[in-house]
């Protein structure tokens, strides 16, 4: 069977363009007539002609008294005129129709006693003084709404002022999401456990999501085994109703790219491959003049795949333009190198520390579905770039609202659970604050705070000499910086290996086996230090542990390889291992504290984020999570 390799990939900006000229999305569906009380958010399709005049009489602009004007001639406090009730000036409420043979009103303020008869004039008004004319606002047969607008709930009201019940608009674009994959399941018809064997099908939903967003009517259809007939077959169903359709996965280079096969047997493929990262596997194509799109599997690439192309389709469809996002100077926490001749996004959260912004980076896995939803910002790599640089400005497109980053707090460093417990509880303390928490390793922490990229960090770095934690660190990173030294918890540090222990690991010794993987942490981390030092103590070169030089960034990431069988032991807190069901071995205990300058810990925020730490019910969560000692939370351990 022939490969179909990406050797001819568009840009974004290109590919994009391929598929909007496609179209002729003006016309490509016809208007519908709805009600005006419906007609909210949607775009007219022809302009709107007033069927009445608005106001369709005089009326009054004041409460007061109508009147002929000139009747009120030459008044003065001196020489009043006097109008009889009823004949000469009448009782009139803002909005009411003006009596025949009057033409201004006088305000029921200026009459001294209103409630008199005669009434008594004391200034003299103007013809149309304090009145709505005839068609003040607009006349019969004037444009009330050009042709291509966005229908407001102020232009409802002017049409409907005008006359017209019923309006022409843009017809919305039926969007049929068509989900593929063997192993999915749909967790909308699930009946008990999900199979060990199978996976959620949940990208269908967020696609529909954004479907609504961008304007069309979204409509997910049931999921599509991996082979080309079947693919093929759903196709054609979805395209005799659909006005677009999506394909959500299916479209990988090689032999298995069902959504290449089907979508050429029936139609045109346009595009296929984008120099995007994520989203490279994208495929533009179109069919009987609709256009289908196929959109990679992994979340991040499907969601930045639409963002690129489905999203101004429809927007396109129903007449709407896409407003770019706002943008701002950012500093990122650290170097994000990047694969020459693809355009990349990350995302990023965002904080602002001193006069800076500085934009830590998400898990840049396409597989991964946490950072769209935590994301603040995004960054764009460009094609001919190899990355950005650690604390050099980019700009970054914002995510969120402005205010939302000036109440972010940006700790760096070591990474531990209960950081992200912490955040979690300063939300629910104030909903104006947020962490973002970037792990870059203590060490990496450390100089980071020294740099001005970071309020506070998490640090675990252990002194043999002195048998202490940080302290030796500190004086070394950041001898000038006043700072304290506070103590979040304790944590049972040990071996994480698999449920059962089938390797039989029960000491340091062990990690020298030849039947014995290992899973290490990053350089500076204080976990990588810890482990370096007890292989020290045990005369174990690293060279003598295979997989030494196999690194991961997080805890859960160590205990994730260890269940999943690429490593047989990894050294890692017991809660990662507790989570993934796996066994622990414990060596030690150690302190994890937080690094936090004066100027941060006297910043109102930071005050709020202590007494979450000190409070009982972040503790008693903590606590439950198993493993963490909370002898010392809270407590300034050391000053400088």
């Amino acid at each position: 069977m022939k490969r179909h390799n990406y050797t001819q990939m568009k840009s974004v900006t290109e590919a994009r363009e391929i598929l909007l000229s496609r179209f002729d999305l003006n016309a490509m569906l016809p208007p519908e007539e709805i009600p005006t009380m419906a007609a909210r958010g949607r775009v007219t399709a022809a302009p709107v002609w007033a069927g009445r005049s608005s106001p369709a009489t005089h009326q009054a602009a004041m409460d007061g008294f109508a009147v002929l004007a000139a009747s009120t001639f030459w008044a003065t406090p001196e020489q009043p005129k006097f109008l009889a009730v009823g004949k000469e000036a009448f009782p009139i409420n803002t909005g009411h129709i003006l009596p025949r043979g009057t033409d201004a009103v006088i305000m029921v303020e200026n009459v001294p006693k209103p409630e008199a008869d005669p009434i008594t004039v004391e200034a003299p008004v103007f013809s149309w003084h304090n009145v709505r004319r005839i068609g003040e606002d607009f006349v019969a047969g004037e444009m009330v709404l050009p042709e291509g607008v966005e229908i407001t709930p102020w232009a409802q009201g002017m049409l409907l002022a005008a006359g017209s019940t019923r309006v022409a608009v843009r017809r919305l674009p039926k969007v049929i999401i068509i989900p593929t994959g063997s192993k999915l399941v749909s967790m909308a018809k699930l009946d008990g456990d999900l199979p060990s064997d199978r996976f959620p099908e949940f990208n269908s939903v967020i696609l529909a999501g954004l479907v609504a967003e961008a304007g069309g009517l979204p409509e997910i259809g049931a999921i599509v085994p991996d082979n080309v007939k079947s693919l093929t077959t759903a196709l054609k169903t979805a395209l005799a109703a659909a006005d677009v359709v999506i394909i959500n996965a299916g479209s990988p280079a090689g032999t298995g790219d069902y959504t290449y096969q089907a979508v050429a047997k029936l139609g045109e493929v346009l595009v296929h491959g984008v120099s995007m990262l994520p989203g490279k596997p994208t495929l533009l194509g179109q069919v009987d003049g609709k256009p289908v799109i196929g959109i990679p599997g992994y979340p991040i690439s499907a969601m930045l795949s639409f963002e690129q192309f489905v999203a101004p389709l429809i927007s396109g469809i129903v007449g709407k333009l896409i407003s770019p996002r706002p943008a701002l100077t950012v500093y990122p926490a650290q170097n994000l190198p990047s694969e020459p001749g693809l355009t990349e996004f990350i995302r990023v959260t965002l904080g602002r520390v001193g006069e800076k912004i500085i934009a830590t980076p998400l898990p840049r896995g396409a597989c991964t579905i946490t950072p769209l939803d935590k994301a603040d910002g995004l960054l764009v790599v460009p094609a001919l770039s190899d990355g950005l640089e650690e604390d050099q400005p980019v700009t970054a497109e914002l995510l969120v609202w402005p205010e939302d980053i000036d109440g972010t707090l940006v700790v760096l460093g070591s990474h531990d659970n209960t950081i992200d417990l912490l955040a979690t509880f300063l939300k629910r303390k104030d909903p104006r604050l947020r962490l973002s928490s970037g792990h870059i390793s203590s060490q990496g922490g450390l100089v980071a705070l020294g740099q001005g990229r970071a309020h506070f960090v998490g640090s675990h770095l252990f002194d043999p000499e002195t048998n202490t934690y940080n302290v030796r660190y500190i004086k070394s990173y950041l001898p000038d910086l006043p700072l304290k030294l506070i103590n979040l918890v304790w944590r049972e540090q040990g071996l994480m290996v698999a449920e059962g222990n089938p390797k039989n690991i029960q000491t340091i010794q062990d990690l020298t086996r030849p039947d014995v993987s290992c899973i290490n942490r990053q350089q500076g981390a204080g976990t990588r230090l810890l482990l370096d030092y007890l292989l020290k103590e045990n005369d174990i070169e690293p060279s003598m542990v295979q997989g030494y030089e196999q690194e991961e960034d997080t805890h859960m990431a160590v205990a994730f390889n260890v269940h999943s069988g690429v490593a047989d032991v990894g050294m890692g807190v017991f809660t990662a291992a507790k989570t993934l069901g796996l066994d622990f071995l414990p060596l030690t205990l150690e302190r994890y504290d937080l690094v936090v300058p004066e100027s941060t810990f006297n910043d109102s925020r930071f005050q709020i984020l202590l007494e979450v730490i000190h409070s009982r019910g972040y503790q008693k969560a903590v606590a439950a999570l198993g493993g963490y000692h909370m002898k010392d939370c809270g407590k300034i351990i050391w000053e400088q």
